[in-house]
């Protein structure tokens, strides 16, 4: 039975050859009846597979003339579900099942209107100045985006049965956008506002959503209504936190051009709601994505609209709901299982982008520089690269010529180099924006026998210490100490990421005591990046290893991205944006770890303590024994009790030693992160005011062509943007600070 609800309104052996939606849900209906104290199992079912809500809301409506009793419970639970969704995105689920739920009969027009007002009054309340707060207003925006997007499921029901009190809803919606912030353009809330509007001018008609509900109208009108209201909302402190628990789900990019979906406004966002809930709900198994995804129950073709929907999602800022993988394995599939439409479908979505890549976000464009390589990589890096050979006439600084140039070494690192300029054989000539095919940069200025002996000493596998005794006697009189040693170090690392990693390992000391403050550890950096510099990745990989041993500091990674070495590159190359970036990522990451391990020690101790606490209680308690009053319970609970008291508290005491040194590391760790954030915002600053002397500078103006300083400012500017948005909630608890040692207007502007 289970099965039959899981599958219903799809074409499988579980309903024979049929495809019509009554047929299935009288089949289904046939079972479950069998199985109703079971049956809660179709609000999980329709909470994960919500494009089929229709279906299992008819469904509902049947059991309700059988057994009240039960759906009325049923109706409780998505009460309850509903409440504690108020703080997640289920609750845009759960209000169009409550709209499916009216259809079938199950709960009253009256009631869901109570619903909707008490929302939009709950946003209306958000954005008002004097009794709210317009900080929070993507809160009050999710809100009336879930009213709005659950009418195509119901608006013609409440159209038809209390029109008065629908209409007072979208007027109270139109209320509420004259008072809200406005940015100037057309955003999602008045487009979907606008789409409904035009729906409901059209009868409430559409194609996307099915209506099995009408075939069972005669049925479903003998069915008793069932009570539910919603209770107060929640409400919160900052804007960021507003727009971290309510994120837009999407934004649309309009990558193709409207002939090629000829669809009503309506049909295209029902669409998407589908599209998107499937991705959501079906995350864990991709190829029952991908299939759902190319299966949808609507009767016109949608390739393109699900090509937009995808890409909207892997471009989505500040970040998508999961990672660009995901998406990229989904993507696979669908073309995969529709290899006559969908695969040229994504070709031109991309050649779409290719054209607009100027006007990318920076972290976009990185994003879809790391997808396309990586799905290219899954088609045998098959692309007609003769579209876009024309690059190499363009300026190095150009952003599509950087766009191709970076998608060709993102692809060597996924396979190798001569199989990358045999994919590009119909455009030879891009083998000049090919990574350099020659192996690491082996060089000396003086010193040749000592590095020779260097390398004697490393393969006779002599200590750390003995061979910093070696290097103070014998190398330090040398000019060129640390080039000699890092370069022979990494010579003899360079086989293998594994060959690298034991190097590291093995005489990590020796490089902390060469470098011991940030200025040695610059300079270490420079000598890796000269060594690898024709293999950004071997850079990177070696750099992100050495500050996981902490032989080199984040500081130092800033301040040698920051180098003038580097700074020529920012518009140039992705390399040292990636470099910092994953020493951001690892600065912050050790800080969630830490946090990690002190929450779960802390519960460990409270164990403890409960424990304890309730040993004492226990023996602090009168009960009879032989009908003779004895302090203390029974002997069989006190023993056990005594037991988990001697296991916890043997461990209580290293407990608290590790969360005191747990704590401690954490706190030093935020310490030095305040001095990271301003160092880096410092960075940007110094480099941005040497170039961009005007903080009104207006690159977007007809009059104004781009040029390499303007490129070099827009693409600082852009990933100054993006680190910002990324690392945001590490930042504002020192936002005072960097407000008034380092902000500048230039930072206000990006």
């Amino acid at each position: 039975w289970k099965t039959l609800l899981l599958r219903i309104g799809e074409k499988g052996p579980e309903y024979g050859t049929s495809s019509d939606y009554k047929d299935h849900i009288e089949t289904c209906f046939g079972v479950i009846r069998r199985e109703i104290e079971r049956s809660p199992f179709i609000l999980q079912c329709a909470e994960q597979l919500p494009h089929k809500i229709p279906l299992y809301g008819t469904l509902i409506g049947l059991l309700n003339l059988e057994n009240e009793d039960f759906v009325r419970k049923l109706v409780e639970s998505v009460h309850a579900d509903f409440q504690v969704a108020l703080n997640c995105n289920s609750i845009r689920i759960l209000l169009r099942f409550m709209t499916s739920l009216l259809c079938s009969k199950v709960i009253q027009p009256a009631s869901l209107i109570v619903v909707f007002e008490t929302l939009l009054s709950s946003a209306a309340t958000t954005v008002d100045e004097e009794k709210g707060n317009p900080s929070w207003q993507p809160q009050a925006d999710f809100y009336v985006i879930c009213i709005l997007s659950s009418l195509p499921w119901g608006g013609s029901e409440l159209a038809e049965q209390v029109p008065d009190e629908i209409e007072r809803v979208l007027v109270g919606i139109q209320a509420y956008l004259s008072i809200r912030f406005h940015n100037g353009e057309k955003d999602f809330v008045e487009d979907l506002l606008d789409r409904i509007q035009s729906l409901a001018s059209n009868g409430w008609k559409l194609d996307s959503v099915p209506r099995p509900h009408l075939s069972f109208e005669a049925q479903l009108v003998a069915g008793k209504f069932h009570p539910i209201k919603c209770m107060e909302q929640p409400s919160g402190k900052q804007k960021h936190d507003a727009l971290t628990r309510y994120p837009q789900r999407i934004r649309r990019l309009n990558i193709f051009p409207a002939n090629k979906m000829e669809v009503q406004p309506i049909d295209r966002f029902v669409v998407e709601e589908y599209l998107l809930d499937v991705l959501f709900y079906l995350n864990g198994c991709r190829k029952e994505c991908a299939s759902y995804m190319a299966n949808l129950p609507v009767p016109f073709r949608y390739e393109y609209l699900m090509a937009e929907t995808l890409f909207s999602q892997i471009l989505l800022l500040p970040q998508p709901p999961f990672k660009t993988l995901y998406y990229t394995l989904v993507i696979m599939d669908l073309c995969k299982a529709l290899p006559g439409a969908f695969p040229a479908v994504v070709a031109g979505a991309v050649r779409a982008l290719f054209e607009k890549i100027s006007d990318l976000d920076m972290e976009s464009r990185t994003r879809l520089i790391l997808w396309f390589s990586h799905h290219l990589s899954n088609f045998q890096f098959i692309w007609p690269w003769e579209e876009w050979a024309y690059v190499l006439d363009l300026p190095k600084w150009a952003p599509k010529r950087v766009f191709v140039q970076e998608i060709l070494q993102r692809e060597v690192r996924l396979s190798y180099w001569d199989k990358i300029k045999q994919s590009i054989e119909n455009a030879s000539t891009l083998e000049e924006l090919l990574p350099p095919k020659a192996g690491p940069n082996f060089i000396y200025e003086e010193g040749k026998e000592l590095s020779a002996e260097l390398s004697r000493k490393v393969k006779e596998k002599q200590t750390a210490r003995d061979m910093m005794v070696w290097i103070e006697e014998t190398v330090y009189p040398v000019h060129g100490t640390l080039t000699i040693v890092v370069q022979t170090l990494l010579d003899i690392g360079s086989k293998s990421f594994t060959h690298l990693v034991t190097v590291l390992e093995r005489y990590g000391q020796v490089f902390s005591k060469l470098c011991p403050d940030t200025d040695k550890q610059v300079m270490l950096l420079s000598q890796v990046s000269t060594y690898w510099k024709n293999n950004v990745q071997m850079t990177a990989v070696a750099i992100d290893r050495m500050m996981g041993y902490r032989l080199v500091s984040n500081q130092a990674i800033v301040r040698w991205v920051f180098s003038p070495e580097n700074v020529d590159q920012f518009h140039v190359s992705d390399q040292p944006w990636e470099i910092l970036g994953n020493a951001l990522n690892k600065t912050y990451n050790r800080i969630s770890d830490l946090r990690k391990d002190i929450s779960n020690i802390t519960k460990n101790v409270l164990v403890a303590e409960n424990a304890r606490v309730e040993l004492e209680a226990a023996e602090s308690k009168l009960s009879l024994v032989e009908g003779e009053p004895v302090l203390g319970e029974n002997p069989a609970k006190m023993k056990r009790l005594k037991s988990t008291v001697e296991k916890t508290g043997e461990a209580e005491l290293s407990l608290r030693e590790s969360l005191e040194a747990k704590e401690a590391l954490l706190n030093r760790a935020l310490s030095e992160t305040e001095v990271l954030l301003l160092l880096l915002f410092q960075s940007f600053l110094g480099v941005l005011k040497e170039r961009l002397p005007d903080p009104t500078m207006d690159v977007d103006s007809e009059n104004c062509e781009v040029g390499e300083r303007e490129q070099w400012c827009l693409s600082t500017l852009g990933y100054l943007t993006a680190f910002t948005r990324q690392y945001a909630s590490e930042i504002w608890p020192h936002m005072e600070k960097l407000e008034s040692e380092v902000f500048h207007p230039l930072f206000l502007q990006a």
